[in-house]
C-alpha cells in the first residue's frame, strides 16, 4: 500500500506567494521522502487559513478547521513545520496543536484516537536558539494527542542569532540537513509502513 505524507507550514506568513524558509525545510524533507517512495500531498500554508481559537474539532461558522483536520487525517504522516519565534515554536503551531486536544474525545470503540496508527515529524528553522526546545513543545504535544513520533523526528536548521541569513537564502543545502532529512524521512515511511499491516490494537 501507498504511504502518503502532509505537510503543514506554520509559518506566521499568511501570503501563500510570499517565501518561507518553513517551505524550503519541507522541501528538503518532501525529496527525502520521495526517495523513500511516500507521496507528500500538498503542503498547506496555516496562516493563509482561518483557524479558530478553541479545543473542539468544529468552532462554527468560517472555521478552516475542519476540512484541514479531515486532510490531516487521510493521511499516514504529518509534517509539523514551522519557524522559531522568541526561542520557541510559533503561535501557528501551538493554534494546531490545539484544536488537536479533541483527539481526546473523539476515540473509537477500542480508545483510539482519530490519530492512532499515524506518524509525524517536524520540519524548524530560525535564526535563534530554540529548535531543541520547539521540537520538545511539538513531540510531547503531538504525542498527547495520539501521535507516534519516530525516532530522529526532527530536521532543523538555526541561522546566527540576530542575524539576516534564513534558512531560504542559502546557495546550498547543509550536507548536516540533507543527511538528517533522509533519517527522519526513512524512519517515518519505516513506522508508517508497519502501522499499514499492524495498527495499535486498543
Amino acid at each position: 500500500m501507498s504511504i502518503k505524507a502532509i505537510a503543514l507550514n506554520c509559518t506566521l506568513k499568511s501570503d501563500v506567494n510570499e517565501e518561507s524558509s518553513t517551505d524550503a525545510m519541507i522541501a528538503v524533507l518532501a525529496d527525502a521522502f520521495r526517495e523513500r517512495e511516500v507521496e507528500v500531498s500538498e503542503t498547506v500554508r496555516v496562516a493563509a487559513l482561518d483557524i479558530l481559537p478553541g479545543v473542539t474539532s468544529d468552532e462554527g461558522e468560517g472555521d478552516d478547521w475542519p476540512q484541514l483536520r479531515a486532510k490531516i487525517l487521510a493521511h499516514d504522516i504529518l509534517i509539523l513545520g514551522g519557524p522559531i519565534w522568541m526561542g520557541q515554536m510559533s503561535s501557528v503551531a501551538k493554534r494546531v496543536l490545539e484544536r488537536m486536544d479533541a483527539f481526546l474525545s473523539e476515540t473509537d470503540e477500542k480508545e483510539r484516537m482519530p490519530s492512532y496508527s499515524k506518524v509525524a515529524v517536524a520540519a524548524i528553522v530560525g535564526n535563534e536558539d530554540g529548535a531543541h526546545f520547539s521540537s520538545a513543545q511539538m513531540f510531547q504535544a503531538l504525542n498527547d494527542v495520539g501521535w507516534t513520533v519516530p525516532a530522529v523526528a526532527a530536521c532543523y536548521w538555526v541561522g546566527e542569532a540576530m542575524g539576516s541569513v534564513d534558512f531560504k537564502d542559502l546557495d546550498a543545502v547543509p550536507d548536516k540537513v540533507t543527511r538528517t532529512a533522509r533519517m527522519v524521512a526513512g524512519n517515518a515511511a519505516h513506522l508508517a509502513r508497519l502501522f499499514q499491516g499492524h495498527p495499535y490494537p486498543g
